[in-house]
């Protein structure tokens, strides 16, 4: 069993902020708004379980402070839980 922990802070060029604000549109981000921009930061906890030799369960978390880079739309939770599976 192993517990870990992740941060990221994340930004934008001013370009890309005027873009997206503009009404731009991105892979992930952009909605035609950026009426706030701000730095995302992002914390993860997560837990990893073996199964069994190939096999890991891994229960997530994370809290995410102005998600796509606009604190008008977070701050959000995520839960998941992610499968590894070797052959």
């Amino acid at each position: 069993m192993a517990y870990s922990h992740e941060r990221a802070i994340n930004g934008i060029s001013q370009q890309a902020r005027n873009y997206f604000a503009a009404g731009g549109l991105g892979v992930v981000i952009g909605d035609g708004k950026l009426p706030r921009y701000g730095l995302e930061r992002i914390i993860e906890v997560y837990y990893k379980i073996p199964v069994i030799e190939a096999l890991n369960l891994t229960f997530d978390y994370q809290y995410v402070i102005n998600p796509a880079y606009d604190a008008v739309r977070g701050p959000v939770n995520i839960f998941s839980l992610r499968v590894h599976a070797e052959f």
